[in-house]
């Protein structure tokens, strides 16, 4: 039978609370103050733990430390019930090792399914599990759980303030991310092509998307499920290291964006833009190639007007640089791109 330990001040929560664990077939005991939950958890090492924050001798906080400098009790599931639903509560519990959070009143589904979870969760296996230790068939067993989509040119795929309900793949096409300023303006932070994952960031962050995605042109997508994701990412060694490469180099890519446009003249972002594209999209290796990428998506890029873009195009064609035809512009030497001066 699961033990399941309630500390509360409040008797009606406190009694209320026991009472539909006990005839859920669960073995309960119960604490009207810290001090005695603590010694309680101690005496009884229980399954599961649901402590209120806000009490007398000893508050939820004092219990939660207590307990994870016991040895015993340290790995306890521990989920505090509060009718204080600030995030700066929330916040400070999880950093200090809670498990979950229940904001009073909460129903009895509310409660079960908490706290099925969280036993659930101590009853995996501990450490990582690997298929044969190889990171691409676990990315192949990944992939293959999502469903795949087709977009079209220029469709938007989520947009910023959305909660976040799939990691994308990119089987085909090409992404970009975008911030949209209140003038209407775009500001590109980061370009996909096949073989790329995005949309991770707010999923391992469990916050809303901070920006927009969009394809370039028509794109293949797989879409796989956030909770596919998340087991991957807690059970996977190889995907979670991944996960944390990727995460790492986002942050220096965009910390670069920042101090470029700081720094740089509009003559040298736009040289380094269209390098950007150049090394994203175009063959490895090759010190020329072709763009298909409008003007629009450039200043994006820039963080500029699509004129100044122009302008500076057009210096860059007089220079040798580039030619253009149509919409296309064909870079003669990306390393002279590269190297352009401020």
């Amino acid at each position: 039978m699961k033990k399941a330990l309630i500390i509360e001040d409040s008797d009606d929560i406190r009694e209320g609370t026991a009472e539909i664990l006990d005839l859920a077939g669960y073995e309960t005991f119960t604490a009207k103050n810290g001090k005695i939950g603590v010694d309680l958890a101690i005496k009884h090492l229980p399954d599961i733990i649901l402590c209120d924050i806000m009490m007398p001798e000893l508050d939820g906080y004092g219990v939660l430390y207590l307990l994870q400098k016991n040895q015993q009790t340290a790995n306890i599931p521990f989920i505090f019930m509060t009718a204080k639903a600030e995030r700066a509560d929330m916040r400070k519990g999880m950093e200090m090792g809670a498990d979950d959070y229940l904001t009073k009143p909460f129903d009895d589904m509310e409660l079960f399914n908490a706290i099925e979870s969280r036993l659930k969760k101590k009853n995996k296996p501990a450490g990582f599990k690997s298929v044969g230790g190889n990171r691409e068939a676990l990315f192949e067993s990944l992939k293959a759980k999502g469903k795949t989509r087709q977009f079209s040119n220029k469709q938007i795929i989520y947009v910023e303030n959305d909660e976040p309900s799939y990691l994308y793949f990119l089987k085909t096409g090409q992404v970009k991310t975008y911030k949209r300023a209140k003038d209407g303006r775009e500001l590109s932070s980061t370009l996909y092509r096949d073989g790329d994952f995005f949309g991770y960031e707010s999923l391992c962050k469990s916050t809303v998307y901070a920006d927009n995605a969009a394809t370039l042109n028509d794109a293949e997508i797989i879409l796989i499920t956030k909770a596919d994701f998340m087991e991957y990412l807690l059970n996977h060694q190889e995907i979670a290291s991944a996960f944390i490469d990727m995460l790492s180099g986002s942050v220096q890519e965009k910390e670069e964006q920042m101090l470029r446009l700081a720094y740089f003249s509009v003559r040298k972002r736009v040289a380094d833009a269209l390098v950007q594209v150049a090394d994203k999209f175009g063959e490895p290796g090759n010190d020329s190639c072709t763009l298909r990428v409008s003007r629009d998506d450039l200043a994006a890029l820039v963080g500029t007007a699509s004129e100044t873009v122009s302008r500076m195009l057009a210096d860059f064609k007089d220079e040798k640089l580039i030619e253009k035809n149509g919409n296309a512009i064909q870079i003669l030497s990306i390393e002279k791109l590269r190297n352009v001066k401020q």
